[in-house]
């Protein structure tokens, strides 16, 4: 495949001044006899409207701008950005964030940050809610006005209900008096910030050098202290583009991490006496473990108590190889549960309850208490802390028993020391007698799932178990990562693949917004690449096609990453929703025929994933409905994978 590297470089000025040359020189051409005769060159009326300022323009040698003396603002704001480390700035260009674009690229030389040209803003904020699953650090994305923010907007949430920080740059032209008529009008807003107010921590709009600095790094560090979260600074176009004669004077606040909201120490005492005295504990965890210390510790807790984990997969919060690992047992350990310790949990409710849309008329459905009336229920959260009213992202209310708002990796350690402090001298023997009964469950569960993974073995469509147990026959000896979610593929690859590293997975889009999958994956591909690893992520067909143009931006970038497609040609969530509709309804018997596939399925015709990536300049093969082609087409994407492209094979698969 060409490269953009490997392509002959030409400079654009020489070059177009030298077909002017040769224009003007038609009949001395010297490769005339290859080209034949050079007919000549008959002039064409201007699109343009006649006038003389368009003749001028046409004929006419255009003015040399004058230039302003002093440093650009835009310089500035980079030196404030570069102070924080920050490594890259996925964006689709735009004129509102011109001047800062400008100085990015040129006084900042395109290091620290490297601009990265994406197709789609909802594609900018995705890579960077990626990325951050993966580095542990934030990236920049600015976005255009009001029309830019409002495709953010989506992604932006999505991040928001993950506790994912995304510094976002909203460009804008707040003076009516000088700002240009017509387009840049449209896009521009009083309080641009007011569209996505509601799902970020917080925004600022800042109207000088020194507030943008105070701004900027405020902003970093709000985002960056947990719950994490998207914060955005609306810039003016205006103030990026002037000049400042008082670079010396502009000072950049030094940035000093907050320290992590750790729980109040009488709670965690009282959760310590709980879970040592208990008979059954439980964990839960969500969105626990922020790093690879996290799962350590959460392995630490875990050990002391002989508790087992049922890890919700919001993070990689705990070895699926360890046999305190209970994921298959979950339903039944929660309902033998007699203290519950939930770690940031995204749903409590959920987590003990249980909802049956069993269509009654009240449309509420059937809901049931999944534990023991007298169980205990404890929960370290962070989101507790910056819960906002009208998006409902915090679920059902659930009473709980103790509950401690602050960042439950940061309290981990003070818990773990209190329970073992807590844990009565003569408990040891049950304690380990518990430890033994939950590891011969975990390898019972771990046979059932394998047997269960071996149906439809041979099928074609191709069985999404199959899929990714091939997939990992050609990763499992290479230090990689998976950074995409598996929920729509019955959560194989987190069931069967063996995963005890805090970068093995990355946990799903947050807000299940669709569109997420792809630009996510490039973006934490993106931090795995400089991490030296290798990436892999399982792509949904409708996820993907919401923005295929990430392709090219992954392509440009030379972000090495293997997508391999889960095309089962439908949104089949909604499939099955229309078909549960009908059924309650008895349409089906009615019509005569199932008509839920209509307005669901994405077939007649086929999209063609692998030429779809192909055209946008990545390695490609497929479609594949035979098992037994897909282990050799693996294990050629690999190889591209690994010689620093994105490749996709295009799977067509069973529903789930």
């Amino acid at each position: 495949m060409a490269r953009a590297d490997s392509r002959t470089k030409l400079n654009r000025r020489k070059f177009l001044a030298g077909v002017t040359i040769v224009g003007a020189a038609a009949p001395q051409v010297a490769n005339a006899a290859i080209v034949g005769e050079v007919p000549a060159v008959k002039s064409r009326r201007s699109a343009l409207r006649p006038s003389a300022q368009v003749a001028a323009a046409e004929v006419g040698t255009p003015a040399v701008p004058a230039i302003s003396e002093g440093t650009p603002a835009s310089d500035f704001m980079v030196d404030v950005i570069k102070s924080l480390d920050i490594a890259y700035v996925p964006c689709n260009p735009a004129d509102s964030f011109r001047g800062l674009h400008e100085s990015l690229i040129n006084y900042g030389g395109n290091k620290k940050p490297e601009f990265l040209t994406c197709t789609h803003e909802e594609a900018s904020v995705a890579m960077a809610h990626g990325y951050f699953k993966i580095a542990g650090k934030p990236l920049l994305v600015c976005v255009h006005g009001t029309v830019g923010l409002q495709h953010a907007a989506m992604a932006i949430y999505n991040a928001w209900c993950d506790r994912v920080p995304v510094i976002v740059i909203g460009g804008n032209d707040l003076d009516a008096s000088k700002r240009p008529p017509g387009v840049p009008t449209f896009h521009s807003a009083q309080d641009i910030a007011a569209l996505v107010r509601e799902f970020t921590k917080w925004d600022d709009q800042p109207v000088s050098l020194p507030h943008f600095a105070q701004s900027f790094v405020r902003a970093y560090k709000l985002a960056m202290t947990p719950p994490h979260e998207p914060v955005m600074i609306a810039l003016d176009a205006e103030l990026q583009e002037s000049t400042t004669h008082e670079r010396a004077k502009l000072a950049i606040p030094r940035y000093v991490p907050t320290s992590p909201p750790q729980g109040d120490a009488n709670a965690v005492r009282e959760a310590a006496r709980l879970l040592a005295n208990a008979e059954r504990p439980v964990i839960v965890a969500d969105k626990c473990a922020r790093t690879a210390g996290g799962v350590k510790l959460l392995v630490e807790l875990a050990e002391a108590l002989q508790a087992p984990v049922i890890d919700q997969k919001g993070r990689m919060n705990f070895p699926n190889t360890h046999h305190l690992s209970q994921n298959a047992r979950g339903r039944a350990l929660i309902g033998q549960a007699d203290v519950i310790i939930g770690l940031e949990l995204s749903d409590y409710w959920a987590t003990v309850n249980g909802h049956i849309d069993n269509g009654e008329d009240d449309g509420a459905g059937l809901n049931e208490s999944h534990i023991k009336p007298d169980a205990k229920l404890i929960s370290i959260s962070s989101i507790l802390l910056n819960t906002k009213s009208n998006y409902q992202d915090f679920q059902r209310f659930q009473v709980v028993d103790v509950e401690m708002a602050a960042d439950a990796e940061a309290t981990l350690p003070a818990l773990i020391e209190a329970v073992r402090q807590a844990l009565p001298a003569g408990r040891k023997a049950a304690i380990e007698a518990r430890g033994q009964a939950v590891k011969k469950a975990w390898s019972e569960a771990r046979e059932r799932t394998r047997v269960a993974a071996s149906y439809a073995w041979d099928a074609s469509p191709i069985s999404t178990a199959r899929m990714a147990m091939e997939v990992y026959a050609q990763i499992k000896d290479l230090d990689w990562s998976s950074v995409g979610g598996d929920r729509q593929l019955s959560a194989w690859p987190t069931r069967l693949w063996p995963m005890d590293k805090h970068y093995h997975h990355i946990g799903g889009p947050g807000g299940y917004g669709v569109g997420y999958g792809l630009p996510a994956a490039v973006g934490a591909a993106l931090a795995t690449r400089d991490a030296g690893r290798l990436s892999v992520n399982f792509q949904p067909d409708g996820d993907l096609m919401f923005s295929p143009g990430v392709l090219w931006t992954a392509a440009r970038h030379k972000i090495p990453l293997l997508s391999v497609m889960h095309n089962n040609r439908g949104y089949h969530q909604e499939t099955m929703h229309v078909q549960r509709m009908s059924n309650r309804r008895n349409r089906v018997a009615f019509v005569g025929k199932d008509l839920g596939p209509l307005g669901t399925r994405i077939e007649n015709p086929d999209i063609d994933y692998a030429k779809l990536a192909s055209s946008m300049g990545a390695y490609s093969a497929g479609p594949i409905t035979d098992p037994k082609y897909l282990a050799p087409a693996l294990k050629k994407a690999v190889e591209a994978v690994k010689a620093g492209e994105p490749a996709l094979v295009d799977v067509v698969t069973q529903p789930r």
